[in-house]
């Protein structure tokens, strides 16, 4: 998810312990992909105002923890404040943190893993 200030381009990312990452989560049976991703930004962020300017491209990562695959879409939003929402299940914020970051700013924050989608995102958001 990115936002444009006055400076530029913006990233929303969320840490979990000591990773950053973007909203994402699982799709739901019967759910398609977009919606997931729709509706885990609205569980994670309660941001609803995503505009997907860029298409409805995506871009996923290779397998990883257990061969899990992430899809990243690229949605827009005006929205500067973001809600951590407690999870019931959990008992508390599924994420500690979260950041409006630059490109330079994501790419020290996230993984090598992660590192590639910002590289996507920043190439399409750019353009």
């Amino acid at each position: 998810m990115v936002r444009t200030t006055a400076q530029g381009w913006r990233f929303l990312l969320l840490r979990a312990f000591n990773h950053w990452d973007f909203p994402k989560g699982m799709v739901e049976a019967g759910e398609e992909p977009l919606a997931a991703a729709i509706r885990e930004v609205r569980e994670e962020t309660l941001i609803t105002d995503l505009q997907f300017a860029w298409g409805e491209v995506y871009t996923e990562t290779g397998p990883y923890s257990r061969g899990k695959v992430a899809r990243y879409y690229i949605a827009r939003t005006e929205t500067t404040a973001v809600t951590l929402t407690v999870i019931e299940a959990l008992g508390r914020a599924e994420h500690n943190e979260f950041r409006w970051v630059d490109y330079e700013g994501a790419s020290r924050l996230v993984s090598p893993r992660v590192q590639p989608i910002v590289d996507w995102a920043w190439e399409r958001i750019a353009e």
